[in-house]
């Protein structure tokens, strides 16, 4: 792969994906494994390459990327958000069509830490009166 790489770091959830944008021909590996092999369905690469889309270089780009932790959605709103600031260091024009996408807002939504007394983030032991 030639030097000239965009890079972004994206997160969700507990993932957090390491995205390089090499110019190409739209070859995408995830963690050295093709985008087919690695994301199991059709939604999850769509929603994982969307912002490639939006800016119109779907077949521009090589897409290499570094992702850990997490289960594979959060995994590939990582990627998607990766993308998206990658896209941002190619080209700063992007930023409104990808603002407007909701790609470069980092989802905040994490797993609730559990509580002493609970079973859960939020369930109660079975109440009994007597």
């Amino acid at each position: 792969m030639p030097d000239l790489a965009y890079r972004g770091t994206g997160r969700r959830k507990t993932s957090v994906a390491r995205v390089r944008l090499f110019p190409g021909s739209g070859r995408v590996v995830i963690n050295n494994r093709d985008i087919n092999e690695y994301l199991p369905t059709e939604l999850l690469r769509k929603a994982a390459l969307q912002p490639l889309e939006v800016a119109g270089g779907a077949d521009k780009f090589d897409v290499v990327v570094n992702v850990v932790g997490g289960g594979i959605s959060g995994q590939a709103g990582a990627i998607r958000h990766g993308v998206a600031r990658a896209l941002l260091n190619y080209d700063s024009g992007l930023r409104p069509a990808l603002k407007a996408g909701g790609f470069l807002t980092r989802d905040p939504r994490m797993k609730e830490r559990r509580k002493y007394g609970l079973k859960k983030a939020r369930k109660a032991p079975q109440f009994s009166k007597r």
